[in-house]
């Protein structure tokens, strides 16, 4: 079969991939320390799951709106003003599939062939793939783990040709935890504002921060930048909602009601029952969040003390999302496990699973080669036993 160019070269999501591998090993009776997904463990609150139920049994179980239904347009533009002063009309909110649908609509319906996006990495997975398939180029830009993995505003200048649509920025970001401060945000929408270049700002893990300064929306900063920023988030990582599938964005009038024509033709609406759940999300109580990034904030204390413990490794301060991002080129070339010696993330985290049966996701799907990402989404029990395979696995 001729299969289409875009097709041909896409990679499968690098993490639902290594999640497989241990769900096979998993299937075969084998005790697998998975730490692949970036899923919170906890169930979704009870408040939220009520308000499904009784949305079926009103009868919302039909179409709605393409991009979404007035109430949870509503509660999105009353969530953003109520926790970070910003203003935004229904008409500047739509509802998707999940925010990387979210991330798909705002590609697709603003980039195109000739067009760049830069990209900074360590980078999730989806980023570059999303950017191919809209048909515009990917702009890598490498940061460092002495930077934090943070962009610095002088890098993203460099990058920037006659060609840059756009940048998107991550924060706090996956894989790395990273977490941008006022100013060096600031830094990056003063570039943005000189060079004439949107910012889609991915900001799906707003709410699990662990640093004293607090979260940041890109769209307040400077007085003026929401004209060029596109926010994406959503309730799957706060509200413990990843499979409820609910996304948005908030953009221009214009970009909007292009993003919404385009949803149109290719999903329709988003469930109808998830939005009435995210309604009660957005609307209800808020100490359940807090109650999970509390008990994240927990599993990272405990697992970057872990980590750090191993010779050798190196783990900058995660201080957002639930993911430790770690260098183990150190132990490349050396034998590990049962006298496996690897020379790449790939092969190490492969090795991992097979010997130890710890499931880590290598740094080379994410740009970074050398790292690997541990996701503390779990219990504790999980993340002890895991890493102590890991410890056993690295001889130390």
């Amino acid at each position: 079969m001729n299969l289409s160019p875009a097709v041909r070269s896409l990679k499968p999501s690098a993490t639902i991939a290594a999640a497989a591998k241990a769900k096979a090993l998993k299937a075969q009776g084998v005790t697998v320390f998975d730490f692949t997904l970036g899923e919170p463990d906890f169930n979704t609150p009870e408040h939220v799951q009520e308000a499904a139920r009784a949305a079926m049994k009103a009868g919302h179980t039909h179409y709605t709106a393409s991009g979404g239904i007035p109430e949870l347009k509503k509660a999105i533009c009353a969530a953003y003003e109520r926790d970070y002063g910003l203003k935004y009309e229904p008409a500047q909110v739509l509802v998707s599939n999940g925010a990387k649908h979210s991330i798909h609509n705002v590609l697709t319906s603003l980039c195109g062939p000739g067009d760049e996006v830069i990209i900074p990495a360590p980078y999730w997975v989806s980023y570059e793939a999303l950017v191919e398939l809209a048909g515009a180029t990917p702009v890598i830009v490498p940061t460092t783990e002495a930077s934090g993995f943070r962009l610095s505003g002088e890098d993203f200048e460099r990058a920037i040709t006659p060609r840059t649509k756009l940048l998107l920025l991550n924060s706090p970001c996956n894989p790395t935890g990273a977490t941008y401060s006022a100013a060096a945000l600031e830094a990056l929408a003063r570039v943005a504002q000189k060079k004439n270049v949107y910012v889609c700002s991915d900001e799906i893990y707003e709410k699990l921060l662990y640093t004293d300064e607090p979260f940041r929306s890109f769209a307040t900063l400077l007085g003026g930048i929401a004209d060029r920023t596109i926010i994406i988030s959503g309730v799957s990582k706060a509200y413990a909602m990843t499979g409820w599938r609910i996304g948005w964005t908030l953009a221009p009038k214009e970009l909007t009601s292009a993003m919404d024509s385009l949803q149109s033709q290719e999903t329709s609406n988003p469930c109808s029952i998830s939005q009435y759940a995210a309604v009660a999300a957005l609307n209800g109580p808020q100490d359940c969040v807090e109650t999970m990034r509390q008990e994240f904030a927990r599993r990272r204390a405990y697992t970057l003390g872990r980590i750090r413990g191993l010779p050798g490794i190196s783990l900058p301060d995660p201080g957002g999302a639930f993911y430790a991002f770690f260098n183990v080129s150190p132990y490349f070339g050396k034998p590990l496990g049962k006298g496996t010696v690897v020379s790449n993330s790939t092969d190490f985290c492969s090795a991992l699973l097979e010997e130890a049966h710890v499931a880590l996701v290598t740094g080379d799907a994410f740009g970074a080669p050398g790292y690997v990402r541990l996701s503390f989404a779990t219990g504790m029990d999980v993340l002890q036993a895991g890493c102590d395979g890991l410890a056993a696995f690295l001889h130390v």
